[in-house]
């Protein structure tokens, strides 16, 4: 049986573990460290035999050597192009990634770093298909541009945006709240907004992880999926205005909102 459970790390991070528990092994999405993985393997009975890394940030791969040491057998699949020289599987967009019976697709989405990669499979694994996407994407925002451009960042949110509603969007930290109060202020009308907050509040007074959220629900709620949305043109062009900025193409209005969540 396939399942996918989320490992807490630092303060904000999420490392994945997708396993099979009927063959007793374990794959892990970006392990930033080596020790709460350690534990939830040991606790589950879990192989670790594949690693997935998204991109080369320390709080992603800072605990692949230790969990190499543990277990010599095991794959580290990551992206060919990267500061990040760990991987044993080197992968490029456009490749595929086989795990048990599931079949990853590798997709280019520069924006937070240039090597950023993502893994996406239409397999449903607790009901839905699955998006590993690093810092990519996040539920209501997206990651911030240490090395890419906006029209980088749009184009791969875009790439991710046309993925299947139903897919479930397993990113890497806790930002949600964050996110949504700037959200909240950028389209303080948006209904949809204002509801979704309240369930994320509640979750997060019980301790439960707001992620994974639904790929259909980004699409409606997630300003940096809706450079489109004419609601959000609108607060984009009201603020280019306040701030000497352009407004005139998508990639104007994505860059004014991601200006407007770095000065938020």
């Amino acid at each position: 049986m396939l399942t996918i459970s989320v490992i807490p790390a630092f303060s904000d991070n999420y490392i994945w573990c997708l396993s099979d528990t009927s063959r007793g092994k374990a794959l892990i999405v970006d392990p930033g460290q080596a020790q709460p993985v350690l534990d939830y393997l040991a606790e589950h009975h879990l192989t670790l035999d594949t690693i997935l890394v998204t991109h080369h940030h320390p709080d992603h791969v800072g605990g692949v050597k230790e969990l190499q040491s543990a277990f010599p057998d095991c794959r580290v699949t990551g992206p060919a192009d990267s500061p990040f020289q760990g991987s044993t599987n080197k992968v490029h967009p456009g490749d595929e990634v086989i795990w048990e019976d599931i079949t990853f697709q590798v997709l280019g989405v520069p924006g937070h770093t240039l090597d950023h990669i993502a893994y996406f499979t239409d397999v449903e694994v607790d009901g839905r298909p699955v998006l590993f996407c690093g810092d990519t994407l996040f539920v209501c925002g997206c990651g911030r541009l240490f090395e890419g451009s906006p029209a980088q960042m749009r184009q791969s949110l875009q790439t991710l945006r046309a993925l299947p509603g139903r897919t479930a969007v397993y990113c890497a930290h806790e930002y949600t709240l964050a996110n949504l109060r700037f959200a909240r202020n950028w389209l303080p009308e948006d209904q949809g907004l204002k509801e979704f907050e309240e369930q994320c509040q509640t979750a997060r007074k019980a301790e439960q992880p707001t992620v994974p959220s639904v790929l259909a629900d980004e699409r409606r709620l997630n300003p940096f999926l809706r450079w489109d949305d004419p609601a959000v043109i609108d607060a984009a062009r009201s603020y280019c205005a306040g701030h000497g900025l352009p407004a005139d193409s998508d990639d104007a209005i994505f860059a004014a909102i991601r200006h407007g969540k770095d000065n938020f």
